[in-house]
């Protein structure tokens, strides 16, 4: 037997049940080529379908009965071996497909698209083709490509003919079969390099007898003295059109290329440059400082800072990440929110210049693959981003930092629904570095590992300044209501913005929920506006006057017709961030107001612009949802308001109190941050609740130990892992069975296999929105600790499910302590 180089590689576009490395071929032409950590293209099930793939490791082997490896597209490794390691360990711990993984690792803008041609197949000299009988849009097929005599992608051949897409290559694919046409596959990447036309000389330059006009050799001289320039420039310094260029291209004295550009904002240098070791710290900062110095030199580990809102945690990170850089070090930087990222850029753009990356959502496809190629050749060494910066392609990374690490956005609510904490600990174990956790108010699970030793704790409590933690003065709406008012904004905010406003300074207004109402019902029947595609109320937004569903973006004119009883008498009550910006508006006429949310912030870049003219001074007040709650500094911010506390205070999860705290110590942190001191006035109908005058204060250490025996004596993180399996179909009685179903092999499953597991079961039941998108939702919840034979046996009971042919139709996942269990 001979053996034959194997290609082992993990398929894109693979169900979970049957994901697993396959084996192919690799053709004598592709051996130098093929290496792990390259794509591939590979024929794949009984069709052949060609799909993309990536390499895992290369080996020798029996080839009886696999199949041959079509084509290796890029000339380098896309993945380097840490990477493919980091692809299996979230299969296992996310139960994803190796693929899913992998894309998390690449920018979307250089994932490949295969893209089919086709053409007539060339005629034999005097060879007179007669074709079968067929169907008029065939025919109508034919006879285009006869006449365009050439290969032609599918998707312009769809065009060109008017034809459904789908249909169209149904039809291609069957022609194609029966040898009527020919198909060539490409693997094209999405998004190409950005390029400038640039020109030079050539030796035609020198030809005896040549002649020039005047404007050709005012061109001629430029690039004699500059070597090469952009045609632009060219046109922009000599007065000259792109016709006179031309001209000397055509005579053979200069020619075209296309150079590569940077589509990065932060190549320039800063305008106003900030030296690191400038910075100086308090005691308390230094003390943090110097340990934390110690733990990245002694061989990393993981680190909790924990100090109050001001208290400087930015500037004892920053000048660590300063030693890393001096150092050789690479550092990643994770905020969790886009909103957070242009005051953090700026500050590391004056601090560090060049050597920032940036990756996060908000750029274009464009500028996240230049980022992300900044980085792989080794052009920046400190990438800041959301979550998706921790897979930046760094070599050797020295040090991790997640700020605000609490945040529910460092965890993926879709597949792999992996934690971004939990991937950066897995690569600092693999660079032997540190993992750096700073927050206010701490995740419950972070501040027990460092209670048990499992983190270092550096703390900070006292604020930087000398202005103090703010006073905070909370208002009892219940008491506002028998005074006769009834509007978002109490009297006595109101007078507090005034005086804010007389004074010059800057307020921020919270109300975490967008849109103008928050509900609709009509005052005939009592029946709630909903969504007809999910189990949710619609919210009024007054800017466009349409009814909106938040989950799956359904959209109707507003009417006060009652869909259920006809009646008009549809009315709209609760209050968003457009109806509190509206009577802010109607309080103050000539204050300066700045919205920020969902709906204000969707163009690229609206998160910067609008924060750096609050910054400016360009507004007077800031009232938007939780983005400008977190991470923000400004310092003329000296009043905060919080309108209807009581939306984050009571809720069905476990996790309910511990976000509540959260929002509103870092709401109430943002005021008094510069020399003059703050105050913040928190709206709420229960001030009796205990979180409020603990997050008042900044109470965090009670606050914990309330909330961490309580965890304990319910079993919830950290002294159990939750593991949520959700089911999702269109038919209610389908996904119900495929929960009972899977209970069922759940229970037998443990019972037989491994009845050693620690298991708690709950459930199945519908989801608190139980209907997504006309889709129903069903879940189980485990009590479990996340060891690898728990799961090895959920990886088992995912894949019999999904090889279950009655529920084809029900999606199934497994989501391991998720942020939200309902």
């Amino acid at each position: 037997m001979s053996l034959v180089s194997i290609a082992r590689v993990a398929v894109d576009q693979t169900a979970y049940h049957y994901d697993k490395p396959f084996d192919y071929i690799i053709p004598e032409k592709f051996k130098d080529a093929a290496r792990p950590g390259c794509r591939a293209v590979v024929p794949f099930g009984g069709g052949n379908r060609t799909r993309q793939a990536i390499i895992l490791e290369c080996l020798e082997g029996d080839g009886d009965k696999l199949k041959m490896l079509l084509n290796v597209p890029d000339e380098a490794q896309v993945l380097t071996p840490e990477f493919l390691m980091l692809a299996q360990w979230l299969k296992e711990t996310c139960f994803c497909t190796l693929y899913e993984a992998v894309r998390l690792m690449l920018p979307t803008g250089i994932s490949l698209k295969l893209v089919n041609s086709y053409a007539v197949p060339p005629a034999e000299p005097g060879e007179k083709r007669t074709l079968p009988a067929l169907a008029p849009e065939d025919l109508r097929i034919v006879d285009f490509l006869t006449r365009y005599a050439g290969l032609l992608a599918e998707d312009k051949l769809a065009r060109k003919l008017d034809m459904d897409p789908k249909e169209c290559e149904k039809r291609l694919r069957a022609l194609a079969a029966q040898g009527i046409l020919l198909c060539a596959q490409s693997a094209v990447q999405k998004m190409n390099d950005a390029s400038v036309k640039m020109v030079r000389l050539t030796e035609g330059m020198d030809a005896p007898g040549l002649k020039l006009t005047d404007r050709q050799k005012l061109v001629a001289d430029l690039l004699r003295s500059e070597g090469d320039a952009a045609v632009r420039e060219v046109c922009y310094y000599t007065g000259v059109t792109p016709a006179v260029v031309q001209a000397l291209v055509q005579k053979g004295c200069a020619e075209y290329y296309e150079a590569v550009v940077s589509r990065s904002r932060y190549l320039d240098e800063p305008d106003a440059p900030i030296d690191p070791d400038a910075i100086t710290l308090t005691d308390l900062q230094q003390e943090a400082f110097d340990g934390l110095l110690r733990q990245y030199r002694g061989g990393g580990g993981n680190a909790l800072l924990y100090g109050v809102t001001g208290s400087g945690k930015t500037s004892v990170f920053l000048k660590l990440i300063h030693e890393a850089v001096r150092a050789g070090d690479n550092v990643i930087l994770m905020v969790p929110e886009i909103a957070l990222t242009p005051q953090l850029i700026t500050l590391f753009h004056r601090c560090f210049g060049r050597k920032i990356a940036v990756l996060h959502s908000g750029l274009s496809l464009g500028e996240r693959m230049d980022e992300w190629k900044r980085i792989r050749r080794g052009e920046a060494q400190i990438a800041i981003g959301t979550r998706s910066a921790v897979f930046a392609p760094f070599e050797k990374v020295g040090i991790f930092v997640m700020d605000d690490e609490q945040e529910a956005s460092y965890k993926s609510e879709s597949a792999p629904r992996y934690h971004a904490r939990d991937v950066a600990r897995f690569r600092c174990g693999y660079h032997k570095g540190l993992l750096l956790l700073s927050s206010a108010t701490p995740s419950m699970e972070s501040r027990y590992h460092a209670q048990t030793g499992r983190y270092r704790l550096y703390r900070l409590p006292k604020r930087y300044s000398t202005a103090g933690l703010p006073q905070v003065e909370v208002i009892d709406m219940n008491e506002e209501r028998d005074k006769g008012t009834f509007t978002s904004i109490s009297p006595t905010l109101a007078q507090a913005l005034e005086d804010n406003l007389r004074m010059r300074r800057q307020s921020i207004v919270l109300l975490n929920r967008r849109g103008y109402n928050t509900f609709l019902s009509c005052g005939q029947c009592g029946e709630v506006v909903c969504c007809p595609n999910c189990s949710i109320s619609l919210t009024y937004h007054a800017a466009n006057h349409r009814m909106m569903c938040h989950y799956c973006g359904y959209s109707v004119p507003f009417t006060e017709k009652c869909p259920y009883c006809s009646q008009m008498a549809v009315r709209y009550a609760g209050a968003g961030t457009q109806r509190a910006e509206e009577e802010l508006v109607s309080l103050f006429p000539d204050a300066r107001i700045l919205r920020m949310d969902t709906d204000t912030t969707m163009a690229r870049y609206a998160h910067e612009e609008k924060l750096a003219a609050f910054a400016q001074g360009k507004y007077d007040i800031m009232i938007g949802t939780q983005m400008v709650a977190k991470g923000l500094d400004f310092p003329n911010v000296t009043l905060v308001g919080i309108l209807s506390a009581d939306q984050a205070l009571y809720g069905d999860d476990f996790r309910c109190y511990e976000r509540a705290f959260s929002l509103l110590t870092q709401v109430i942190g943002r005021s008094g941050r510069g020399k003059e001191g703050g105050r913040a006035m928190i709206q709420t109908l229960t001030p009796e609740n205990p979180i409020i005058p603990m997050a008042a204060t900044q109470d965090y250490e009670t606050f914990y130990r309330q909330e961490i025996a309580l965890r304990q004596a319910r079993l919830y993180p950290p002294f159990a892992d939750l593991c949520v399996v959700g089911f999702s179909g269109e038919q209610e009685l389908q996904v119900r069975n495929a929960a009972k179903w899977f209970l069922e092999q759940l229970i037998e499953e443990a019972k037989t296999n491994y009845p050693g597991l620690p298991l708690r079961v709950i459930g199945p039941a519908p989801a608190s929105v139980y209907r997504v998108n006309q889709k129903f939702r069903y879940k189980i919840l485990l009590k479990c600790r996340g060891s690898a034979a728990f799961r090895k046996m959920m990886a088992e009971l995912l894949v019999r499910q999904g090889k279950n042919k009655d529920f084809t139709h029900v999606s199934v996942y497994a989501d391991m302590n998720p942020d939200n269990i309902l």
